[in-house]
């Protein structure tokens, strides 16, 4: 991790593989908030995950999820036993994560990219960036930035490759220049 400015990056050479119990993938956690929250405990959490074999996604009650595909041919999930395709690249899906939810994969492994937010804590706007732009970071607001393809440049001197993120957590804008597909997400604490 390092800070730049009003820009605290998080390398992905420097995240830890948290294995699945059910053995059917790992976990990489991107950031969370607030710092040090376990899974009982979190308003937002971030992370990367290599899915290698079908089976239940873990209940998380009180959660809003946005699942991605990064990599792979997709899957499809079992939402409360309503089918929802997910073989699109960069495009997001949201469900409850108190939902009964099952995963059929379509071609072999997948890497996925989740948003998990904590019910009338906190809610999630998820954005992904192709093209130059500004990012607003609004009042309360916290921005995370993750490239989940090529590469990205945050205020002209900040890079970010693959995976890598970067949290903006000042009220104002940043310019970002993606080189590749770079997701944007605002977490805005409840009111």
């Amino acid at each position: 991790m390092t800070t730049t400015g009003r820009i605290q990056v998080l390398r992905a050479s420097e995240r830890p593989a948290t294995p699945w119990l059910n053995g059917g993938g790992v976990t990489r956690e991107v950031a969370g908030s607030p710092a040090g929250a376990g899974l009982a405990d979190f308003d937002w959490r971030v992370s990367l995950a290599d899915v290698a074999s079908a089976g239940p996604f873990s209940p998380f009650p009180g959660i809003d999820r946005v699942i991605t595909l990064v990599e792979g041919a997709g899957m499809v999930l079992a939402v409360d036993g309503v089918e929802q395709l997910v073989d699109a690249p960069f495009r997001p899906f949201a469900f409850p994560g108190d939902a009964a939810t099952d995963c059929r994969l379509l071609g072999g492994p997948v890497v996925d990219f989740n948003v998990m937010t904590r019910r009338g804590r906190t809610d999630a706007a998820v954005e992904l960036r192709t093209g130059p732009g500004s990012v607003a970071v609004p009042e309360r607001s916290t921005v995370l930035l993750v490239c989940l393809a090529g590469s990205a440049v945050v205020d002209g001197g900040t890079e970010l490759g693959r995976y890598d993120a970067a949290v903006l957590d000042a009220p104002g804008a940043h310019q970002l220049r993606p080189d590749g597909v770079t997701a944007a997400i605002t977490f805005r604490t409840a009111d």
